[in-house]
């Protein structure tokens, strides 16, 4: 490899780890409009595994637009992030996939909920599953699955 394509390696995972922090944020932020952004215009995002819907990115942003009012705290901890670049014979090319942990513990918004910042009281984890493609905008996802391997909920 050359100098030149070791230099754009590195600014594509970069570029890659940049969106997946992104989508955590997004997730945490409630910001549905820069979740929808970090998709190209095709992308899907399944979340059947943690109980949830599969589809196009923008009905997904809905549906959590809405399930999320049930967890008003929340916080992805995205980890052990394995990034594997699409190789054109010894060049980057132009699609990437990345496996991440996740660890997410969240606060349920019961009855007696008031706001107050408390600890969490329902953790899921498990692994995250994202395409990637290099478009006119830079890096977007295609696909996001996740896999919940395991939840807890306390009193």
């Amino acid at each position: 490899m050359t100098q030149r394509v070791d230099l754009a390696t590195v600014m594509d995972r970069l570029a890659i780890d940049e969106v997946v922090t992104g989508y955590a944020v997004a997730v945490d932020d409630g910001d549905w409009a820069a979740y929808r952004a970090l998709f190209t215009a095709y992308g899907r995002a399944d979340y059947r595994s943690a109980g949830g819907i599969e589809g196009p990115a923008g009905e997904v942003a809905d549906w959590l637009a809405e399930t999320m009012k049930l967890f008003p705290v929340r916080q992805h901890l995205v980890v052990n992030r394995l990034i594997r670049l699409e190789d054109q014979g010894g060049s980057p090319g132009d699609g990437a996939e990345v496996r991440a942990d996740f660890l997410n513990p969240m606060r349920l918004a019961g009855p007696e909920f008031d706001g107050t910042v408390t600890a969490p009281n329902f953790v899921a984890a498990g692994r995250y599953t994202f395409a990637l493609a290099r478009t006119r905008d830079g890096w977007r996802l295609t696909r996001v699955t996740v896999h919940e391997k395991w939840r807890h909920m306390s009193a």
